[in-house]
């Protein structure tokens, strides 16, 4: 067993020597193949962004206040419950809505925009039909909405857009004037000649969640318009130029003013009006339905359970302020904020920075960056997408500590650099140098000091401290570092590279001590001692050994 662990020390020694630091450039070189592969294929970075955004977006702060002018009529389960006993089990007739349409109409709303879709003829009560159709005929602030299909169906429509009043061509001239598409229409004539219509479709992300709104679709030239994009354009509001934009949101569900379909209906239709009797007025009436049983319901950022009403009134909110969130986001940004993170990680490693300092600064610094989503999707309507990049800059940092850390293990634990069993015994150079100094050394000092002759050698070494405040008799030690080589006996060339660097050590020694910060009057010793060690002994015991040679040594000879 002790045979094996050394071999794997001196592989691990080996391989990290041969490397050095160019790992960090390859690991970087590597990582950046990774980020252009994913921002051109897999795309995975886009996915932590949805995943930040939803956690940052959810928990905002400050979050922008429902319009008060939107009020949905919800057909809830209360109203399915209390409309049964007369109208049945829903859909109810067409006169239902009539009846409210007419009476609503009278507190001179600003629009009713219906989240239902009136898709069929009722066969068994005409006259209803007929009846809300020409109430919406007497009307010039109703919407309705319509069914895109799959575009996959436009082959067996034989609607064109064109056919579709308020469906107008992108560019004059340019749109496919033969092209059909899919849709299901209402049935009622008077809500299509209005032109108030628009499609209520929406479009989850590939992982279920809503996140944006299409306010309008390019089919073959041809711009289809959303509801919510209808509505602000017959209303007068500034519409943004985006197909689609990310819905900034209200807050959790039913943060709107809701009202019950059937209390309202019942108090309209009723002799003694208990409601206000302009209580719909100047408003933006929304008639949509929460009950589970109806199935508009949707995920969001907000909620795993979202009433799809709820998203069209958000909608339509965003259109009347325009304040739409806005990502600052693509693969260009993607690409440049991820490898710039990554190459200034990589420099710090190959400089061999203070590793106390480069964690602290690393770990803010990726902190820091999502303070600054976070802050910035509360005060403002942007979203700065660092997510992606930060992920990369972790698994970046993470493989570069463990690769480092492995390479401090092989020094450490193995002091097998340059040594193979074949080769026969091997060399050791100590350094013992004693710092002296009226009171003992902080941590920090130390720290500097011993990074400080990391950096100044040239060939692998290992590098301990004795610290003076330490109990008992090792605190006769004083404040000791510690300089050991480890080479093999046939390789000549790297044991003198490694005197060389050890007399090197040694006329910086005062230069490195001014450096790091110690008073003027501390005083330096140090020797130099060189012993063999055998690979068919115990090598803990030959260190302690050397090492104790070399402290009587440095008490004899030892040298200012």
């Amino acid at each position: 067993m002790t045979r094996l662990k050394l071999l794997i020390g001196q592989w691990i020694a080996q391989t990290t020597r041969k490397l050095s630091n160019n790992f960090y450039i390859y690991l970087a070189v590597l990582l950046t193949g990774f980020v252009l592969i994913d921002a051109g294929v897999f795309h995975v970075g886009e996915n932590m962004r949805q995943k930040a955004f939803d956690l940052m977006v959810s928990k905002r702060l400050i979050m922008p206040e429902p319009d008060k002018e939107i009020v949905i009529v919800d057909v809830n389960e209360a109203s399915l419950a209390a409309m049964a006993k007369e109208y049945g089990r829903y859909p109810w007739p067409r006169q239902v809505f009539g009846e409210f349409l007419e009476n609503i109409e009278a507190q001179k709303p600003k629009a009713v925009v219906f989240d239902i879709l009136f898709s069929d003829a009722d066969i068994a009560n005409p006259d209803s039909d007929a009846y809300f159709n020409e109430t919406i005929a007497a009307t010039n602030n109703t919407y309705f909405p319509f069914i895109r299909l799959a575009e996959d169906q436009d082959k067996l429509s034989a609607l064109k857009p064109s056919m579709i009043p308020g469906v107008t061509e992108m560019v004059q001239g340019q749109a496919d004037q033969n092209a059909t598409v899919a849709v299901i229409l209402p049935h009622f004539t008077s809500a299509i000649h209005s032109g108030r219509l628009g499609y209520n479709n929406i479009y989850p992300d590939k992982d279920g969640i809503v996140r944006e709104y299409g306010l309008y679709r390019d089919d073959y030239g041809w711009k289809i318009p959303s509801l919510a994009l209808k509505a602000g354009q017959t209303l007068g509001y500034s519409i943004p130029d985006a197909q689609n934009v990310l819905i900034n949101w209200r807050g959790k569900p039913f943060t709107y003013q809701y009202v019950t379909f059937s209390d309202v209906l019942r108090d309209m239709t009723s002799k003694e009006k208990k409601r206000p009797q302009n209580e719909f007025a100047g408003k933006i009436v929304i008639i949509g339905s929460t009950a589970p049983s109806l199935f508009d319901l949707k995920a969001t950022p907000m909620a795993k359970i979202y009433p799809g009403v709820e998203i069209l009134a958000t909608a339509i909110d965003n259109v009347k302020h325009n304040d739409y969130l806005h990502v600052w986001r693509g693969v260009l940004s993607y690409i440049l904020f991820s490898l710039l993170l990554i190459w200034l990680t990589t420099a710090a490693f190959y400089q061999q920075a203070d590793r106390d300092k480069l964690n602290k600064i690393f770990s803010s610094s990726q902190i820091g960056l999502l303070v600054i989503s976070y802050l910035t999707i509360n005060v403002t309507n942007t979203y700065i997408d660092l997510s992606g990049p930060i992920i990369w800059a972790v698994a970046y940092f993470s493989v570069a500590k463990v690769y480092a850390l492995a390479n401090d293990l092989a020094l450490q634990r193995w002091l097998a650099f340059g040594v193979k069993l074949s080769e026969g015994g091997s060399q050791a150079l100590i350094m013992p140098i004693l710092v002296e100094s009226e009171e003992p050394l902080g941590e920090a000092l130390l720290k500097k000091l011993k990074r400080k002759i990391e950096l100044s050698c040239k060939t692998p070494n290992a590098v301990d401290v004795l610290k003076g405040s330490q109990s008992g008799i090792w605190g006769l030690f004083g404040d000791m570092v510690v300089v050991s080589w480890t080479y093999a006996e046939k390789q000549e060339a790297y044991g003198e590279q490694a005197r060389k660097d050890a007399n090197q050590l040694a006329s910086q020694l005062s230069s490195i001590m001014k450096d790091i910060g110690l008073p003027g009057n501390t005083k330096v010793r140090y020797t130099m001692h060189t012993g063999g060690l055998s690979g068919d002994l115990t090598l803990a015991n030959q260190w302690r050994s050397l090492f104790a040679q070399s402290v009587i040594k440095l008490e004899h000879t030892g040298e200012n």
